[in-house]
């Protein structure tokens, strides 16, 4: 017999715990004339339209207008709930699920606690244009769960980032019908490999081929390898940013600048993995990730060169990047081509490092005709990465960097996905291309080290 207890726990929806906001100063308020219920300072929950939270001199002041201002010890623990489907505000976005306020390190932690399919109806339209092909959008989906779940308990007040720390999650305003779609048709399914949940990171665009975890973080994951990707149509397949001289004395002050780059080493797919600045005040090495955030590069599968132009300003060959990924809207198909980025897939997402499993370096397995949809064309060659050397006695001073893709390149790319759909492949063929030898099926109770201690080996939720 199976303990009452037990049953009710394996036919619950996981709950998710998203930190979506740290600040010293904190505005809530109610959609329309539902109250917002605050619990935490004794008694019946207070029902409130709006709340003001700051966080001054080892105490937390709250002030509304049903409440009028109080001082709380910065040990308090404030909970908000609402009853209305519109959610709660909290600056300029609106959550379901109930938000939960605590001090850290001088300033208020706010914790999103919400079910997982209400929080990936949100990641999908966050990570993704809600109007590309629904096969991409269900890959996201049960990419996006699958990454979610296996962060379960690793931290301690939360187990995920609403931002590219872990995935990007918007709250109430990136949930549209057909993003709630694609994660209601792939309800609680999950992509496992060796009876594990897989680190199932994702990416915007590699350029023509993924990499392969080992190359990326410590360990090599059998089903994290290079495969051929089919992002031809992304516009950051292929790209250029530039820097003069200023630019570069900014970006390595150690060394005075740049005069020389030589690379010391590359992944097996063209990536940078080191390099040696030289400048007029010595050398330095870096790996091609500390080149990528100094540079503000989109990926490390460069080449470099030197231009004789007059300095202009770093910026892409395309559209400037935004400074937050909701300044994006959803493209329309037309606009698609001009625009260099879209909504969440701007940057590296689900990007933690890959930790378990195979230390070892891992072959790329054989597929089944499922895994390949269509007959695809081989991917352009990696781009030559040759050493930077200044002529005619330094006289070229602007620095040219050609490259492909956006993002770490491991697992999923975002834009082969949505490739692959438009070809024909479903949800499961995209998964399978990208994640190699693994099962795609729904959550179990053991998949979840919390639920582990349940016997029954059926889906955790249902509908």
């Amino acid at each position: 017999m199976v303990p009452a207890a037990a049953v009710e726990i394996a036919a619950r929806q996981p709950q998710m715990r998203v930190l979506v906001a740290e600040a010293s100063t904190l505005r809530l308020r109610a959609d329309g004339r539902q109250r917002l219920e605050l619990s935490g300072l004794g008694g019946e929950p207070l029902q409130l339209s709006r709340l003001l939270i700051k966080s001054s001199h080892g105490q937390w002041l709250i002030e509304s207008p049903e409440l009028g201002r109080r001082s709380l010890p910065r040990t308090a623990r404030l909970t908000i709930h609402s009853r209305d489907p519109r959610g709660i505000w909290l600056g300029q976005r609106r959550y379901s699920g109930e938000l939960r306020l605590a001090s850290r390190e001088g300033r208020i932690q706010v914790v999103n606690h919400l079910g997982i399919e209400s929080y990936l109806a949100s990641v999908v339209g966050s990570e993704m244009p809600q109007d590309w092909p629904m096969a991409a959008l269900q890959a996201q989906a049960v990419a996006a769960r699958t990454y979610a779940l296996r962060q379960r308990g690793r931290n301690g007040s939360f187990d995920l980032k609403a931002t590219v720390a872990s995935q990007v999650y918007q709250g109430l305003e990136s949930a549209t019908p057909r993003t709630r779609e694609a994660v209601d048709s792939t309800r609680s399914l999950v992509m496992v490999h060796g009876g594990k949940l897989i680190s199932a990171v994702f990416h915007s665009s590699s350029g023509g081929a993924t990499e392969p975890s080992g190359e990326v973080w410590r360990n090599q994951l059998p089903y994290l390898v290079s495969v051929r990707d089919h992002d031809q149509n992304s516009p950051v397949h292929r790209w250029e940013q530039r820097f003069d001289t200023r630019q570069l004395k900014k970006a390595f002050r150690e060394t005075g600048g740049l005069q020389r780059l030589e690379v010391l080493q590359t992944s097996s797919t063209g990536r940078l993995r080191a390099v040696r600045v030289r400048g007029p005040r010595g050398a330095l090495e870096i790996t091609g990730r500390e080149l990528r955030q100094r540079l503000g590069l989109k990926s490390t599968m460069v080449s470099f060169n030197w231009l004789a132009q007059a300095p202009v300003a770093a910026v892409p060959a395309t559209s400037p990047l935004p400074s937050t990924a909701a300044a994006v809207p959803a493209p329309t198909t037309s606009r698609m081509r001009d625009r260099a980025v879209l909504i969440g897939v701007w940057r590296d997402s689900a990007t933690g490092s890959v930790d378990v499993e195979s230390k070892g370096p891992a072959s790329l397995p054989a597929t089944s005709s499922a895994a390949r949809p269509g007959v695809m064309p081989p991917p352009p060659p990696p781009l030559e990465l040759s050493p930077l050397v200044t002529r005619g006695g330094g006289t070229k001073r602007v620095l040219a960097v050609r490259g492909r893709g956006f993002g770490h390149g491991v697992g999923m790319s975002q834009w082969g996905a949505r490739g692959l759909a438009e070809q024909g492949a479903d949800f499961r063929q995209i998964l399978q291309h990208y994640y190699r030898g693994v099962t795609i099926r729904p959550f179990l109770p053991a998949d979840d080290p919390a639920m582990a201690w349940i016997a029954p080996l059926r889906p955790a939720w249902s509908s």
